[in-house]
């Protein structure tokens, strides 16, 4: 194998690691899209869940007969 045959095959892998290494940033940016928008949902679940609860807690605490 000549010099000229190694460099190329050097350059043919540089460029497939280039192509890789894009493709797995693109799927990192696409997944931390998904995170957000999932760590949103959750935080609006929390506080709807936490909403209802309170509201549950309110709705069974009475007052004792003599502050009515």
């Amino acid at each position: 194998m000549s010099h000229e045959e190694r460099l190329v095959n050097i350059e043919f892998g540089l460029t497939h690691l280039e192509q890789l290494v894009e493709s797995l940033n693109q799927t990192i940016i696409g997944q931390d899209k998904i995170i957000q928008q999932l760590q949103t949902q959750m935080n609006r679940l929390t506080s709807d869940l936490e909403a209802k609860e309170m509201d549950s807690i309110k709705g069974t605490v009475t007052k004792p007969p003599h502050y009515q």
